[in-house]
């Protein structure tokens, strides 16, 4: 691929700010159309069983919008039908009008010729059946979801359902107690989003036209990895996806930004918050590196004994910058701040401030501070802190 001269020049603080605009953190994010506007703003929200504070798709568009109610969330998705779930950066909550660009991901599934699990014969069409005549259902009303306890030990019939989601013959309509609710696609998808007639490169254009805007510049491999795209099928589509190409101060990679996020610079209240460990602003590692030269990773499937910032760390955003993490817990209506690490002492009042408002979003009334990095700011931090829940 011959990429064409940038006509853009961008500083690395102009690239920060068009991030942190795109992915809804700098002025104000689309409040009035709530969750279902953050989810459409960021394309996708990733899904883990991991819940602490809450779980990750219920502190992406809080860490946006403020103390949303939770149950406001869960409907926000799943009701009237706006979202499905499927696999994009990972297992993701997606905008329903998306569907039909997730075709040449379905087809790569019916076409795969390996898998880590074998079909039982029968128990696909099984599936299907059961569902047809008594959906939706969950896995374990499907007959169970595990023939053991251990983890990836699946029963047929959830072998069987869950590559008809990949294929696109299921959907999952809702989470409930974190399991999966699973329906047909031809009930589930609108009838005018129910096909797979855009031929792949359509559908990659798409998703690249999306990822550049929900990112506001990026180089190719940040531009891959959120939908988890190849190098080469964003190589083969940028050209034509409408995005342009920029370079950006000290990035020493080809980047393209979305034309419109240039045409405006971006402006207004900078949001202060926890951010879930998988919150899109911060998936790609070397990206946050390079944009905050701040080092994310997710710790929880990390050895206790060789966590360095504790098993759920959140980054603290505030000021457009990654100034601290939290690892948190919850006793009963306390929020338990862990473990604490600071950007200096001028951090302690933003993650004052992150901590006092997330307590209260999860009903706590109170928050106590356990290890703190640079134990001589632990004081001033309980006292900011004291100070704001007062």
């Amino acid at each position: 691929m011959t990429t064409p001269r940038p006509a853009t020049e961008l500083s690395a603080d102009e690239a920060r700010r068009l991030s942190l605009r795109a992915q809804g953190f700098l002025g104000a994010p689309p409040r009035r159309a709530g969750v279902r506007g953050i989810l459409r703003h960021l394309g996708a929200i990733q899904l883990d069983t991991i819940s602490v504070l809450a779980r990750s798709h219920e502190l992406v568009p809080y860490a946006r919008l403020g103390a949303v109610g939770r149950k406001t969330v869960e409907n926000a998705y799943w009701r009237d039908t706006h979202a499905f779930e499927y696999w994009s950066h990972a297992a993701c909550i997606l905008p329903i009008e998306e569907w039909p660009h997730f075709a040449f991901r379905r087809r790569a599934y019916r076409n795969r010729p390996h898998w880590n699990h074998q079909l039982p014969d029968g128990a696909y069409d099984e599936v299907i059946k059961q569902l047809r005549d008594e959906g939706p259902l969950t896995a374990t009303e499907l007959g169970g979801a595990k023939k053991t306890n251990d983890w990836w030990d699946w029963s047929g019939s959830k072998v069987a359902v869950e590559r008809a989601l990949m294929y696109g013959e299921v959907v999952c309509v809702e989470r409930r107690g974190w399991k999966r609710v699973y329906d047909l696609a031809e009930r589930a998808i609108p009838d005018t989003l129910l096909h797979d007639e855009l031929d792949d490169t359509e559908c990659l254009r798409r998703l690249v036209r999306l990822a550049g805007q929900s990112l506001g510049v990026g180089t190719r491999a940040d531009i891959a990895d959120y939908h988890r795209l190849k190098g080469e099928q964003v190589d083969a589509v940028i050209a034509d996806s409408g995005l342009v190409p920029v370079t950006v101060e000290g990035w020493g990679k080809p980047a393209w930004a979305d034309p419109a996020a240039l045409e405006t610079p971006p402006r207004g209240r900078h949001r202060t918050t926890l951010l879930s460990p998988f919150d899109s602003l911060i998936w790609e590692r070397a990206r946050t590196e390079r944009i905050f030269g701040f080092t994310h990773r997710l710790e929880a499937y990390v050895p206790k004994q060789k966590r360095v910032y504790g098993y759920f760390a959140m980054p603290v955003l505030a000021g457009g910058r990654l100034v601290g993490r939290v690892d948190p817990a919850r006793e009963g209506r306390t929020l338990v701040a862990k473990q604490v690490t600071l950007d200096g002492a001028k951090a302690v009042p933003a993650v004052a401030q992150a901590l006092a408002e997330a307590a209260t979003w999860v009903d706590c009334t109170d928050v106590r501070v356990e290890l703190v990095d640079a134990p001589d700011l632990r004081e001033p931090l309980v006292k900011e802190l004291a100070r704001i829940l007062a």
